[in-house]
């Protein structure tokens, strides 16, 4: 009976499985802080936008229903690419994404002005809209 039992050891006793716990955790935290995020942003949105009590509940269910359809296309492409890539590819995308959004000092380019601007100038060229 010992014998079966150390040859089904857990993976955590390694190293290797505790250093691939804690990653998988702080994935999990960063999801959860994401969602307090937005919580805490609802004020602000509903001040800067003009929305109702009842249109701002929209928001965290809309970013839950976004988050949890992510994690249904994230899961298949684990199972036809494998997990270690996705996991990485979605951890480097969620960086880089937060980091942008972090460093960020104003709307700029992204806000409604901004965009059209941005449109205006890449839809026509020079001569045509001069005339």
């Amino acid at each position: 009976m010992t014998a079966t039992t150390s040859a089904r050891s857990s993976a955590l006793a390694t190293g290797r499985g505790k250093l691939i716990l804690a990653l998988l955790c702080s994935i999990a935290f960063l999801d959860f802080i994401d969602a307090s995020i937005t919580n805490v942003a609802l004020p602000l949105i509903r001040n800067d936008l003009h929305v109702s009590v009842q249109g701002l509940q929209w928001i965290p269910s809309g970013y839950l229903l976004t988050y949890g359809g992510f994690m249904l296309l994230g899961g298949r492409l684990a199972d036809l690419l494998g997990r270690k890539r996705i996991v990485a590819i979605g951890t480097v995308l969620i960086g880089v994404s937060s980091l942008a959004g972090g460093l960020a000092q104003s709307e700029g380019r992204w806000s409604r002005r901004g965009s059209r601007r941005a449109w205006a100038r890449h839809s026509c060229s020079r001569q045509r809209c001069r005339s």
